[in-house]
């Protein structure tokens, strides 16, 4: 068991439930609120949706109940814990960004951020490469 367990939810297969839906679901198995203790992005393009964890919560033991909740296995979503990682990519930057405001941005504790180490910046992709100095800031 790694020293570390990531903040993140990775929800897969969640094409039959409504973000709404979502949200309120794990609401109902965390006992935690939207917005306030977790939030919850969703990525259509792949049926999937991740929930990070403002507050401190056991995210294994999370997933666990999650995968024996009755209403997620109704809709056949599956959970499992985000990876750490220290780099992310960011994309759809508007043109003329410099690397300083992107490394503000990143650090940015509101944003999840922490100490950024790197910002590669593709501005004919609009996009960034921003590696952090540890997997804490991997919002």
């Amino acid at each position: 068991k790694s020293a570390e367990t990531s903040p993140s939810v990775v929800f897969e297969n969640i094409q039959g439930c409504s973000p709404k839906c979502l949200c309120m679901l794990l609401e109902n198995i965390s006992g935690l609120a939207v917005d306030d203790d977790f939030t919850v992005e969703v990525i259509p393009e792949i049926n999937a949706a991740v929930a990070t964890f403002i507050k401190s919560i056991d995210t294994e033991e999370f997933v666990k109940k999650c995968s024996q909740n009755k209403r997620v296995k109704e809709f056949k979503i599956t959970a499992r814990l985000l990876e750490l990682t220290q780099s992310v990519k960011a994309e759809n930057i508007p043109a003329g960004v410099s690397t300083e405001y992107i490394t503000v941005y990143f650090e940015n504790a509101r944003n999840g951020g922490g100490p950024v180490s790197d910002v590669q910046l593709f501005p004919e992709e609009n996009s960034a490469i921003i590696t952090f100095c540890d997997h804490k800031g991997n919002a």
